[in-house]
C-alpha cells in the first residue's frame, strides 16, 4: 500500500465512488489513484460527466469515496467522521466556486471574516486575518462594499480572500472563471499565480483548456478514471 511522502500533500489510492440513483447505480469514480505535491498548481480536466466535481468534491472533503483511500497531509481523511471532515476543510482547504457564493446583505469584509468566526477567532485575529486577506486579492478599499456593488471580477476576488482568510494550505477552486469575461478571467488567473507563488497548493477543476494551461500540470479525467497527464506540454 503507497504512503505519502514527505513533500506529497495528497494522495489518493484507487478511490471510487458509487451513486444509487433509482435502480441503477452509477460509477462516478472507477479506481482514481493519483498524488499532488506540496505548492504544486494542478488543474483537472474533463468533459461533463467525466468525474472531475466528485473528484473535486472528495479531495475538498466535502464527500467520501464509496472505496479506497485518501490521504490529506497524511492522514487518513477518507473513513473521517462528519465532524471531523468538517475541521479539516475550514482548517485545510480554501473553497473558490464558479458562482461566488457570497452573502448579499454582508460587505466584503464581513463576507471574508466569516470562515475566522466559524474557526472561534477572536475579533482582533478576525480583522487583521480579513484585511490581510482582502489586501492581497487587491480589495482592501473596496471592503465596505456590498456585493451588489461589486463587479464580477471584485467579487471572486473577494470569494478568493474568504478562502485564503483561514491561511489553508490547499485553495480548490471550480470554474473559477466561469461567470467572467476573459479580460477578468485573465487577472483572476494572474491572482492564482501570485498566491502559488506564496506557498498555496492550487487545485482547480475546468473545462477550458486555456485555463487549465496555467497550471503546472493537468490531470485529464473520463469516464471515472485518470485518462492521461500533461506537464508543460509533455504527456506522461
Amino acid at each position: 500500500m503507497p504512503t505519502p511522502s514527505d513533500n506529497e500533500i495528497i494522495l489518493t489510492v484507487n478511490l471510487t465512488k458509487v451513486y444509487q440513483l433509482d435502480r441503477q447505480q452509477v460509477e462516478a469514480l472507477r479506481g482514481v489513484s493519483l498524488t499532488i505535491k506540496k505548492n504544486e498548481f494542478v488543474a483537472i480536466m474533463g468533459p461533463s460527466g467525466s468525474g472531475k466535481s466528485t473528484l473535486m468534491n472528495i479531495l475538498g472533503c466535502l464527500d467520501t469515496p464509496t472505496s479506497g483511500e485518501y490521504y490529506l497531509h497524511g492522514q487518513l481523511v477518507s473513513s473521517l467522521s462528519e465532524d471531523e471532515l468538517a475541521y479539516i476543510r475550514n482548517k485545510e482547504i480554501g473553497f473558490v466556486f464558479q458562482v461566488f457564493n457570497l452573502l448579499p446583505r454582508a460587505n466584503a469584509f464581513k463576507n471574508v471574516e466569516l470562515p475566522l468566526i466559524y474557526a472561534g477567532a477572536g475579533k482582533e485575529e478576525r480583522e487583521e486575518k480579513a484585511r490581510r486577506a482582502l489586501e492581497m486579492v487587491e480589495m482592501k478599499d473596496r471592503m465596505h462594499h456590498l456585493p451588489a456593488e461589486l463587479s464580477g471580477g471584485e467579487r471572486q476576488r473577494v470569494a478568493i480572500a474568504r478562502a485564503l482568510v483561514n491561511e489553508p494550505a490547499i485553495l480548490l477552486a471550480d470554474e473559477p472563471t466561469g461567470n467572467l469575461d476573459s479580460k477578468t478571467g485573465q487577472e483572476i488567473l494572474k491572482l492564482f499565480h501570485k498566491i502559488h507563488e506564496s506557498g498555496n497548493t492550487i487545485i482547480m477543476v475546468t473545462h477550458d483548456r486555456e485555463v487549465a494551461s496555467h497550471a503546472q500540470r493537468i490531470i485529464h479525467i473520463r469516464d471515472g478514471q485518470i485518462e492521461k497527464e500533461e506537464r508543460k506540454g509533455a504527456w506522461l
